[in-house]
């Protein structure tokens, strides 16, 4: 019988259970909003059976349960499931990102310490605060800045929507409040205040008729 040190271990980068942890028995872990679940997590974006964590002949795998706001691996949508790997980013709508981690005794200390880290960018969401390098950008962002920045990371690079921004940075205004123009030009103070601390690099890429992107150097 494998040792607990041995089993696979979701870790909480951000969101409302920041910093948890959750080792995966074989018959797996249910994730979402019902009280039923084996982990529960209070938020309405969050589907009632969102998510499961299992294994099968040892091998760990992900299944969204039909969820409303999807869940994405490496920033690509999950249909039906799909088999996890040492250090996958797990996103749960946009709520919550969990990092996979094969065993337990290898937990990076960045990850015990909520520290998460995109290229040049480390964030640290608990505190809310943003380094490029090794250069903090105080003052800090706004709240919106912040919002729109994580949101990006959390999406690792994949191209996030308009309306998926005005969800996550004005919670509980339709996408009718929050005008084109509002949004850019948010995105183009975010870009001012990165520039401020690296000018050698553009974060924020625009993706005509798409949205935007991370690109969060090397």
């Amino acid at each position: 019988m494998a040792g607990l040190e041995e089993l696979p271990v979701l870790i909480v980068q951000s969101g409302p259970l920041s910093g948890q942890r959750w080792t995966i028995p074989q018959e797996g872990l249910v994730l979402g909003r019902g009280e039923d679940c084996d982990v529960a997590i209070p938020d309405r974006q969050i589907s009632r059976h969102h998510l499961r964590v299992f294994r099968r002949e040892g091998s760990p795998y992900l299944k969204d349960m039909g969820s409303k706001n999807g869940t994405w691996v490496n920033g690509q949508p999950v249909d039906d499931e799909v088999q996890l790997s040492d250090g996958d980013i797990i996103q749960v709508a946009l709520v919550l990102q969990v990092v996979f981690v094969a065993s337990d005794s290898t937990v990076p200390l960045t990850l015990e310490g909520g520290l998460a880290q995109a290229g040049r960018l480390h964030i640290d969401p608990r505190a809310h605060k943003v380094w490029i390098g090794e250069r903090e950008i105080d003052p800090p962002l706004s709240v919106h800045q912040y919002r729109l920045l994580e949101l990006l990371y959390l999406r690792s690079g994949a191209v996030v929507s308009r309306e998926e921004v005005v969800e996550s940075v004005w919670p509980g205004v339709s996408t009718d409040g929050v005008s084109e123009q509002a949004i850019d030009a948010l995105v183009r103070r975010l870009r001012d205040r990165l520039a401020e601390v690296d000018t050698e690099w553009d974060y924020i890429v625009t993706v005509r008729g798409h949205g935007f992107r991370l690109n969060s150097g090397v």
